[in-house]
């Protein structure tokens, strides 16, 4: 076969064969197809699309391009959690220890940040010494000892995803469906889950902007889960402004451990108790997800899932003295206020520029080789419906970027619309449907 003939082939908008997709994933991930030939490939699928066969046989190749893990001598059921990324989103670090605690095996592979939305590993690797590089020995042991283990892909899981992953994020190719779909999807199933909790985001700062685009994604995400007779429980949530306060994978930490502790961020929490409460009820520790729900709250208020979070993080070579001590961690060397210029209602949040302005002071990733500054980030206090006076706090930025600071001063201002009427809360979830 040759590769580009098979790009043409798609950028014209033809289907491709199961062994053309198995001929261009496997070549890639051996190192015979360079990657700017899959990046064509990927700008041509993302303009031209994939059918649903084709997002198959795509997830199968990414999937069987390595292992899938034997978690048979783990004892119990092994639920999982994967969000499609969204502004502030830190749930996996608040629902992982939760749900341990309650007696459900949590073995989470999760990603790195991708376009405006922060990643789980960027967040846990922000706790000084946490390992989320770590082999399946390990990673069985740890999930063994704690019942729950957050890391990322390593060489024998889904090679081809973890290479195609990185390209997406530099080819402005991160919101294309199948992809989208392949990529959880092969991650997830090679992890050795008996179910599946998907919270596919929608709004202004998801990859999904229409609540049409989300509902595809979660039909395609809980086909390919269903294809491969897993159980799956599917959310369909408002990204139309960050969920909690905190954007920045330090600060992000810090308003999880604050939730462990009890402390009441209305939209997180909310949304962290239900999908909780989901992976309980599939990990058959509750008749239902609101029993399910009940159960976890019981976990945070009696501090066992705060507990179990500083276990994981010991297993996993983290340090636990700034986790005990939120303030101690070092401060970031410019710290900005943004205040209100007009009194009003908040209308509208533009959530997406948030996140590139928190990447913009160092939070994320703008190029492949860019490093992050665990400390940068942003503070965001407003939420739609509530009420601002002129001189309001709206904002704290945090960087080490001294060129960034006016610029996103400015974007964050922009990013926040006040009117004279009153706009209603938004609501947080919109669907849930259950597959068992």
């Amino acid at each position: 076969m040759n590769p580009v003939e098979l790009i043409r082939k798609k950028r014209d908008g033809f289907q491709l064969t199961e062994e053309e997709i198995n001929y261009l994933i496997l070549r890639y991930t051996r190192g015979k197809i360079p990657s700017y030939q899959i990046s064509a490939l990927l700008m041509a699928g993302f303009l031209n699309g994939f059918d649903a066969k084709e997002t198959a046989w795509l997830t199968r190749s990414m999937l069987y391009s390595g292992k899938i893990i034997n978690l048979k001598s783990v004892k119990g059921k092994k639920i999982d959690k994967h969000s499609t990324g969204g502004v502030g989103d830190k749930t996996s670090l608040i629902l992982a220890p939760i749900v341990a605690a309650a007696g459900v095996n949590v073995p989470m592979i999760s990603g790195r940040g991708l376009g405006h939305t922060g990643g789980t590993l960027d967040k846990l690797e922000a706790i000084p010494g946490f390992l989320t590089n770590i082999d399946l020995s390990k990673y069985k042991s740890i999930l063994k000892k704690c019942g729950a283990v957050l890391i990322g892909q390593t060489k024998e899981i889904a090679p081809a995803d973890k290479l195609i992953y990185a390209l997406r994020d530099v080819t402005a190719t991160v919101e294309s469906i199948p992809f989208i779909t392949a990529s959880i999807m092969s991650k997830k199933l090679a992890e050795g889950i008996d179910g599946l909790v998907l919270d596919v985001k929608t709004g202004t700062g998801a990859f999904m902007k229409s609540y049409d685009d989300s509902a595809a994604l979660a039909n395609s995400l809980t086909n390919t889960a269903r294809a491969f007779n897993k159980k799956v429980i599917t959310y369909i949530t408002d990204m139309n402004q960050p969920l909690g306060n905190y954007i920045g994978n330090w600060l992000e930490v810090y308003e999880s451990i604050k939730v462990l502790q009890g402390e009441k961020v209305d939209d997180l929490l909310e949304l962290s108790l239900h999908l909780s409460g989901a992976m309980i009820h599939l990990g058959n520790k509750a008749k239902s997800i609101p029993q399910g729900i009940e159960i976890a709250k019981e976990m945070i208020s009696s501090g066992k899932a705060l507990n179990k979070f500083l276990e994981i993080v010991k297993l996993q070579g983290g340090d636990t003295y700034y986790l005990k001590n939120l303030d101690k961690y070092p401060k970031s060397k410019i710290h900005e206020k943004i205040f209100a210029d007009k009194p009003g209602y908040v209308n509208k949040i533009d959530s997406f520029e948030i996140g590139i302005a928190s990447v913009e002071l160092g939070g994320g990733r703008l190029e492949m080789e860019d490093k992050i500054d665990p400390k940068a980030g942003i503070i965001f206090y407003p939420k739609i419906g509530m009420q601002i006076k002129k001189g309001d706090l709206i904002a704290e930025i945090f960087t080490n970027k001294t060129g960034a600071v006016d610029h996103v001063k400015k974007k964050l201002s922009a990013s926040i619309t006040i009117t004279n009427k009153k706009a209603e809360p938004v609501k947080l979830i919109k669907s849930v449907n259950t597959y068992k």
